[in-house]
């Protein structure tokens, strides 16, 4: 039987965690310990009652997620915030959070794997802050139509932006929330940049600076590296996984 601490140390390290600058509020690592065993692994995108819930129904004690719960923290015990501890705690079930580092891991992270899936290779950084790159971008040698039909073929609802060239040479990945990495675009000379969400006032840019911008939404692009992660742990413990979906469609 794997032990808890097996499991966070490895993900730790897998990830690279201590590398990356997050936000304060992302507190990435374990944040809720179980009694220190793991017989089933979980992964989810965000922190939540529902997913909690449903992961212990599962018969999940060791869950994954790329938000984990303490954004806003401080915050009492009380209501929801409460509720979500003690589904936990209830449950037997651990909770392991890991936002950018899952973002930017050249095998495992989101933007790897978004590349990944419209076989493309990811080779150039992208997003570097304090020396890690969040993102990556991919040399491309189709269409820009040909692009969207990927996509909208992987994701089903897409938005479209297409102000730029109708044959990218080259693909920026950021995956979740885009706003950060649309001003990077002219720097890298990237014109294309698939994202899960941006801020209305980039439609004015794109237009402005002959940008390709395709929103494939922002819990659809950040599926890809907890269920990776939670995949190959579970191969090298010997354990089950299993992805918790809650059907977000933001």
């Amino acid at each position: 039987m794997a032990t808890l601490q097996e499991l966070v140390n490895y993900c730790d390290e897998r990830t690279r965690r201590s590398a990356f600058k997050d936000a304060p509020g992302a507190f990435n690592g374990l944040q809720v310990a179980n009694d220190g065993r793991v017989t089933k692994i979980g992964a989810a995108v965000d922190a939540g009652l529902v997913p909690f819930k449903k992961a212990v129904e599962a018969g999940v004690d060791f869950l994954i997620v790329h938000h984990g719960m303490y954004w806003d923290m401080p915050r009492p015990l009380t209501g929801p915030v409460y509720e979500r501890v003690v589904s936990l705690v209830k449950g037997n079930c651990a909770l392991y959070s890991n936002h950018l580092p899952l973002d930017g891991h050249p095998e495992l992270g989101n933007n790897a794997l978004l590349a990944r899936q419209l076989g493309l290779e990811a080779k150039r950084p992208f997003l570097v802050r304090d020396g890690e790159a969040v993102g990556w971008i991919a040399a491309h040698g189709e269409t820009r139509a040909q692009l969207r039909a990927r996509l909208e073929k992987l994701y089903g609802r897409v938005i479209a932006i297409e102000c730029g060239s109708t044959e990218p040479e080259a693909v920026a990945f950021c995956s979740g929330s885009g706003n950060s990495a649309v001003p990077e675009l002219a720097k890298e000379k990237v014109d294309t940049l698939v994202t899960g969400e941006l801020r209305e006032e980039w439609f004015n840019t794109a237009q402005e600076q002959r940008l390709n911008l395709y929103l494939c939404g922002h819990y659809a692009t950040e599926v890809h590296g907890v269920k990776a992660l939670a995949a190959e742990l579970a191969g090298k413990f010997g354990v089950p996984w299993e992805f918790i979906g809650t059907e977000n469609p933001l």
